[in-house]
């Protein structure tokens, strides 16, 4: 609920004005407080934002002399009552304890134990004086960001990076190494080391991982690693969804808690409809009303060009989920004038780095501009929902019955697959066992697939040798048709990298508007729950997503719930939007290839070649094609570079 920062000399005197910079390079963003703390070698501070009711008028940063510890803290804290009952905190207490002093309470029981017991989205630092060390953490999948400065004198932290440049001999020099990752790497993931940034000294606290900075060293351990355990045996499919409910309900409820509106994305799937559905319920115990805010497309946009499984305007059933749930003020948002390129110098603003989701920026910064003029303080989403609560891949499915001989199960959902479907069982049974033997399968899959071109300059590949890192993690490749969604699962829990970018983007956007972006299908109890629970809950008879789709047979409209054949695309009209612009665009792109400052990075031969391609007219369904992705991530660095150097 904050933005905090913070400076620890170990050799000398901290100058407050050092700190005192700090926190003016912070007051562009809103705030209901701005507080500090210092000793003669420590300052804190905090640039309060009041989400929460209990955040109202909170101390923070908060010394407890007695005990010689002071926090600050970005923090809100999820399990409270089970946090509150091992901690034995009074009753009459609970109701007004911050999340700040409930983190500092358990770090009087469990130390550096501490994030181990936490549930929420959280960054914070104590000062333990009696251990003379400084202690942090950042939450399991780093919903909230946290940068750092360290050098032999000095550590110096803060929620966002420009700060940290208003102290004494910090270079604004680009790590090269992570601008190498960044052009490398076909997927939105930024980078592959979580610890490092666009800037050479700025660092960040990796998610699951906790920091200790002692006698001037900075020390780093992981406290989170999730993996399946021990699967959850009930007796029933009737179980497994009362569990399933029950759980979700807890995560959703947890996410509620504000004194002012709730908000939520919602698109015409299941897990955006899941969130509201529950919130909604939850709510109206409170006498308030969800707020949604979903995306359609300008009203002169066809999308005659997409795929018949694919539908880029969801309002149908964005509609039928609201009039079917109740409870609810729905906004549909167009965003006129909005487009991926008009919003390009906000987003470099606010993410202080390149990006790569140019296709949904537009709309995500229209959702967050209008929910925060309509009093939000939380806005729900269901990033995380594809992994944990609708979870259910059918063909990966029907390949692991393959490959474990299940021959008899593997009939079954094969034939209630097609008719699900309205496919034939010949047709997927050359798709899954594709998907079961891939080694095999690339044997009978033709390579005509076009490549996600090579953006990096092959010659700044080779000094930085990210190709071959690359290659380690498995970033080289752009179809991953054959590749098991069980291990991309695996890898989305297991990886870090996975979770960086959305806490960043999240963290942000929250700043600027005075709002917290709350996942509950991100929530710690959701995912456990959801590893726990045996693969043929999740598909089912044919049925993909299965332990889901049963569980809210009360809580959406069967054509939500059930739909198997098609699917919303987002930001489809994005190319449309950029129309009146196009001509500026194309200029940019030409001056781009032209300037010798960028050629350094920038492969300029694809970007020619893209261009060539594209530059005639604004066809709408250049947006997913490679070439355009080439050219609005060209741009996007470009606009980045010349505005550092």
């Amino acid at each position: 609920m904050s933005a905090i920062a913070g400076l620890i000399n170990f050799n000398e005197d901290i100058d407050i004005e050092q700190g005192d910079k700090l926190m003016r390079a912070l007051q562009k963003y809103p705030s209901d407080s701005v507080d500090t703390w210092h000793t003669e070698r420590v300052f804190f501070g905090c640039h309060a934002q009041w989400i929460t009711p209990e955040s109202i008028s909170e101390r923070l940063p908060y010394y407890d002399s007695e005990r010689k510890l002071a926090i600050t803290a970005d923090a809100i804290i999820d399990n409270r009552t089970e946090l509150f009952d091992m901690l034995a905190v009074e009753h009459g207490q609970r109701k007004t304890m911050s999340d700040s002093q409930l983190i500092l309470l358990a770090y009087r029981k469990w130390e550096q134990e501490t994030p181990k017991y936490l549930i929420g989205d959280f960054t914070f630092m104590i000062c333990d004086d009696s251990k003379h060390i400084l202690f942090g953490a950042r939450d399991f999948s780093g919903n909230r960001t946290l940068y750092y400065h360290q050098s032999p004198k000095r550590f110096a932290f803060c929620t966002i990076m420009e700060p940290l440049f208003t102290l004494p001999q910090i270079e604004k020099k680009l790590n090269e190494q992570w601008l190498a990752e960044f052009l490398a790497i076909p997927l939105t993931v930024d980078a592959m080391d979580c610890s490092s940034t666009v800037y050479a000294h700025i660092e960040q606290i990796p998610p699951s991982h906790t920091i200790t900075v002692k006698d001037g060293k900075v020390t780093f351990s992981r406290y989170s690693t999730l993996k399946a355990g021990d699967m959850l045996k009930l007796k029933s499919n009737g179980e497994y969804e009362e569990a399933f409910r029950d759980v979700f309900q807890q995560a959703v409820s947890a996410r509620l808690r504000t004194h002012r509106q709730v908000g939520a994305h919602l698109s015409g799937g299941l897990d955006s409809g899941s969130v509201a559905s529950f919130a909604a319920k939850a709510l109206r115990n409170e006498n308030k009303r969800l707020h949604t805010f979903s995306y359609v497309p300008v009203d002169d946009f066809t999308d005659d060009w997409t795929p018949r499984d694919r539908f880029s305007d969801e309002r149908p059933y964005i509609q039928s989920t609201v009039a079917h749930v109740g409870n609810i003020n729905s906004n549909y948002l167009d965003l006129p004038g909005m487009s991926p390129l008009s919003e390009i110098n906000d987003w470099l603003e606010m993410m202080e780095m390149p990006y790569k989701f140019f296709e949904n920026s537009f709309w995500l910064k229209g959702i967050y501009e209008n929910a925060h003029h309509q009093g939000v303080g939380v806005l729900l989403n269901g990033q995380r929902g594809n992994w944990t609560i609708s979870w259910g891949p059918a063909l990966d499915y029907q390949a692991m019955l393959m490959r474990k001989l299940r021959w008899i199960q593997l009939y079954r959902e094969m034939k209630q697959f097609g008719i699900r479907m309205g496919v034939g069982r010949k047709r997927i049974l050359s798709v899954i066992g594709k998907k079961a033997f891939p080694a095999i399968g690339k044997m009978f899959t033709s390579n005509t697939e076009e490549s996600f071109p090579m953006l990096i300059n092959p010659q700044f590949a080779k000094r930085t040798n990210v190709l071959d890192k690359l290659h380690v993690h498995g970033f080289d490749r752009t179809d991953y048709s054959l590749l098991s969604a069980y291990d991309i699962r695996k890898q989305q829990f297991e990886q870090l990298y996975s979770w960086n970018l959305n806490g960043t983007i999240g963290t942000k956007l929250s700043l600027r508007y005075s709002l917290w972006e709350r996942d509950p299908t991100n929530d710690l109890r959701v995912i456990r729950f959801c590893l726990s629970v045996p693969d043929n809950q999740f598909v089912q008879n044919g049925l993909d997503r299965a332990l889901i789709r049963r569980a809210t047979a009360d809580y959406l409209p069967d054509n939500v719930r059930l739909n198997q054949k098609k699917r919303g695309v987002q930001g489809a009209d994005g190319v449309h939007r950029m129309a009146p612009s196009w001509k500026a665009f194309i200029n940019e792109i030409q001056q781009l290839i032209q300037d010798p400052s960028i050629s350094q990075y920038l492969n300029i031969e694809e970007i020619k070649s893209a261009l060539f391609k594209i530059k005639e007219a604004p066809r709408p369904e250049y947006v997913y094609e490679f070439g355009f992705r080439i050219l609005m991530r060209s741009l996007i660095f470009y606009r980045f570079i010349k505005g550092v150097t």
